[in-house]
């Protein structure tokens, strides 16, 4: 096993490390990690910058870390990857690049899949352009598939830590169930009668995650026009991580994310009491994602942060203790 670099910052309950991911993963003990939460470049059509691979070599590509990942989680633990979908090139039909990758895993890695979810996103903007919005022959693509992969039948998990809230009609019938609900078989023979009128301070979420990927004035974003540049392009919601790592771990339990962009995996697991480790190959998106982690910072902190974390030597950083020990993050 080698040894990890310094990480380009640290926090109360986690370490953010630049490098390639590849390389940083045989820096960690064998089944040191809990949950491995993360959102690989997606096999984009055209180039983004932040490093997506061509669709062809995509699945290769990927599967190169199943060795490592697979070393590093626990038995209990889970891998969830966010993949969103693609066209074929020039064609109105869709790539199965997602789908190959959950199979190849299965099938040539052992990995199981514990269930699979769809995060849609209903602020998604049209795309892509060509098909839905000029020739207007398919509709909006607004659907991630998202694998949850497990190296055993049972990892760890409840989803009585991620009850949804009941709906007002379902308020009313566990407050009166006599006068909102008469018992009566469903089409499918089931009686579920036995399970209305019960407060369980929640119903069981579905495998279709409706979060809303709308973030344009939070302090993340706002903080890196302070300092002059843009925020990671292609950040997911906090809202989907902490669904995970609620749902799959427990307080003090170990999160990785080995595209960790800016970071919100980290600061999901950080509000949830998880440690974490973050791994990201452009050391400008993981310099900015340490705004995530400020508690009302002034303008002058948050500058001389930017610079030593973007334009020092890694090895040879040295953060002020006060930017070291960040606080909790303060959720907006």
């Amino acid at each position: 096993m080698i040894q990890l670099p310094l990480p380009l910052y640290q926090t109360d309950m986690g370490a953010a490390y630049v490098g390639e991911s590849i390389e940083l993963l045989r820096g960690l003990e064998d089944a040191s990690i809990d949950l491995i939460m993360t959102s690989p470049p997606f096999a984009l059509q055209r180039k983004k910058e932040y490093g997506n691979e061509d669709e062809e070599a995509y699945v290769d590509w990927l599967l190169q870390f199943s060795s490592e990942l697979w070393r590093v989680l626990k038995d209990t633990g889970s891998l969830v990857i966010d993949l969103g979908g693609a066209y074929r090139q020039g064609r109105p039909v869709r790539s199965l690049y997602n789908y190959r990758v959950l199979i190849r895993l299965c099938d040539e890695h052992g990995w199981h899949l514990a269930e699979e979810f769809f995060w849609f996103n209903p602020s998604k903007l049209p795309s892509p352009i060509e098909w839905v919005n000029k020739r207007k022959i398919r509709a909006k693509d607004a659907v991630n598939t998202i694998w949850w992969l497990s190296k055993t039948d049972f990892p760890k998990a409840d989803v009585r830590r991620v009850l949804a809230p009941y709906s007002e009609r379902m308020k009313k019938l566990i407050e009166d169930s006599e006068n909102y609900y008469t018992p009566k078989k469903r089409p499918s023979g089931h009686d579920i009668s036995s399970q209305f009128g019960r407060d369980n301070g929640g119903s069981i979420p579905s495998n279709l995650l409706q979060i809303p990927n709308s973030e344009s004035n939070s302090a993340y974003l706002r903080y890196c026009k302070l300092v002059g540049t843009t925020g990671h392009p292609a950040r997911f919601p906090i809202k989907l991580p902490e669904f995970f790592v609620e749902f799959l771990t427990v307080e003090n339990d170990k999160v990785l994310d080995i595209f960790a962009g800016s970071n919100t995996t980290g600061a999901a697991a950080e509000g949830l009491g998880r440690r974490w480790i973050a791994f990201e190959r452009e050391r400008r998106y993981l310099a900015t994602s340490a705004f995530r982690f400020l508690d009302a910072p002034t303008n002058d902190t948050i500058l001389e942060l930017f610079n030593i974390l973007n334009s020092a030597d890694t090895a040879n950083t040295q953060i002020p203790q006060k930017m070291t020990l960040f606080s909790r993050m303060s959720k907006e």
